[in-house]
């Protein structure tokens, strides 16, 4: 029997890598409507301004976001 390959819950934003369902139409951290399903890893910031990690990731708003989109 074949390996069904499964699909991501989550697509990612190509503009700023946030996390969002795959039905969303609109990213809400930066507006942009470009996403791709094709992204690795994931980080969670809940408060960017104390975050060292959003920082190195230039990340401004909490959320999740992919740490490689492609």
């Amino acid at each position: 029997m074949p390996a069904r390959i499964r699909r991501k819950p989550l697509k990612a934003c190509r503009k700023c890598k946030a996390l969002v369902e795959r039905d969303a139409d609109v990213c809400p951290i930066c507006n942009s409507r470009d996403f791709s399903e094709d992204w690795e890893g994931v980080v969670i910031i809940i408060d960017p301004d104390r975050s060292e990690v959003a920082k190195i990731l230039g990340i401004t708003r909490p959320g999740r976001y992919a740490l490689r989109v492609r």
